[in-house]
C-alpha cells in the first residue's frame, strides 16, 4: 500500500518507537515528540488526523486502554515494503520485477553500485 510522506515518518517513527518492545503502547503524543526529534514539528491534530487515516486503512490499530487511545502496527516495516515494492511492479511495469529491476538500474545504477 503507497503512503504519503507524512503517513511514511509516521510509520517509521512508529517502528522505532516499538522496535525494541513491540507491545509497547503508542499514544498521539508518543509520534508528536519523536518526530520533534527529527526535526518534523506537525500539529498533534495534524498527527491524529493521519494516524486515524493509517488505522481506516488497516495498517494501524487502535484501542483505548482507561481514557487514552494507544496504536499497534497492524504490519511491520517489512511487510509493508514488499507490499509497497509488490504494488509499484503491479502498477508501472505490469507485474515484472525483471522490468522494476532494469528501471532502478538505469535511472539508479550510478547510486546502487557506489
Amino acid at each position: 500500500m503507497l503512503c504519503g510522506k507524512l503517513e511514511m515518518e509516521i510509520l517509521n517513527s512508529f517502528w522505532n518507537l516499538t522496535e525494541s518492545n513491540e507491545d509497547r503502547d503508542i499514544s498521539i503524543q508518543d509520534i508528536v515528540d519523536d518526530l520533534a526529534k527529527s526535526g518534523i514539528e506537525r500539529a498533534y491534530t495534524t498527527i491524529k488526523t493521519v494516524m486515524d487515516r493509517l488505522t481506516v486503512k488497516s495498517i494501524l490499530v487502535r484501542y483505548k486502554s482507561g481514557k487514552k487511545f494507544f496504536y499497534k502496527a497492524a504490519t511491520d516495516r517489512h511487510e509493508m515494503a514488499l507490499a509497497t515494492v509488490k504494488e509499484v511492479t503491479e502498477r508501472f511495469f505490469g507485474g515484472s520485477y525483471t522490468d522494476l529491476i532494469r528501471f532502478v538500474e538505469n535511472e539508479c545504477g550510478e547510486f546502487i553500485y557506489d
